[in-house]
């Protein structure tokens, strides 16, 4: 990624729920962190806040755990209000911060003009899909035999953000989508996806990464506020096992796609 601009500002952002945004969000924050950069998160997502919840998460854990403390980036939430007013809000955040190294913002799984307003702003927008059909439907519309008919509203909305970016910052929006793996989704399907988002990244212009299978430590670290960075050093009372090893290679991976080399701990 070309990381130039300052603040860098990545979108963390899907029009569908459960694609795993906020993990992929959370994992950069943080590996940006252990690198020694200032890194400001926003939550957009004023209903759900998961992100927001994820980062109290690793509050409360500092807070038991002050021999064994983690690093926290520093956070604003933007609050559910008029369209307008919440506008407002976030682009005074991002005024208030021009400091700071990078800022990661987390969007909804659904559409609102707040989000559409973020990923205006973005240097690189990234998005989570899970390995299915179903999912591939927020890039573009597929028929039955795997031919692509459009892109999305999703898809078209990033088209137009660009083009705002373009105008207003005479800067260009990398995106990028982030592939994850469903564990029960066949071999068939899959290399059917993966043909599919082979024809996309012509067509509609983004770059492919590997993202995370689905995993139950995911869901084990955001009730505890950490990350797989922070194993190893922080209080995680598991025992490490494959899947722990899997799960760091593939964040590894996506880190070293995206510029960021990170040293995991232990």
């Amino acid at each position: 990624m070309n990381t130039i601009n300052k603040p860098y500002i990545f979108v963390i952002g899907n029009e569908k729920g459960g694609a795993g945004k906020t993990t992929c969000s959370m994992h950069l924050i943080i590996a940006l962190l252990y690198q020694n950069y200032s890194v400001v998160s926003i939550d957009t997502d004023s209903r759900q806040s998961s992100l927001t919840n994820y980062l109290k998460n690793r509050d409360l854990y500092n807070k038991q755990n002050p021999d064994k403390t983690v690093l926290v980036p520093k956070h604003f939430h933007i609050s559910e209000s008029e369209v307008e007013e919440q506008a407002k809000s976030f682009e005074q955040v991002l005024k208030n911060n021009q400091d700071a190294d990078y800022i990661v913002i987390d969007t909804p799984g659904s559409h609102t003009p707040l989000s559409r307003v973020a990923h205006s702003y973005a240097d690189t927008i990234i998005t989570p899909i899970n390995d299915s059909f179903l999912d591939l439907d927020v890039i573009a519309k597929v028929d039955s035999k795997d031919e692509i008919i459009s892109p999305s509203i999703y898809s078209q909305m990033i088209w137009e953000q660009k083009m705002e970016r373009a105008s207003r910052d005479r800067i260009s929006i990398d995106w990028v989508i982030l592939r994850n793996r469903l564990s029960n989704l066949d071999a068939l399907n899959k290399r059917r996806v993966g043909n599919v988002l082979a024809k996309l990244t012509k067509r509609i212009n983004f770059k492919l990464a590997e993202g995370f299978s689905e995993r139950v430590i995911y869901r084990e670290l955001f009730l505890q506020g950490l990350t797989l960075l922070d194993l190893k050093t922080a209080k995680y009372d598991r025992a490490f096992n494959s899947s722990h090893v899997l799960a760091r290679q593939e964040l590894r991976n996506l880190l070293d796609f995206l510029g960021i080399k990170v040293a995991f701990k232990g």
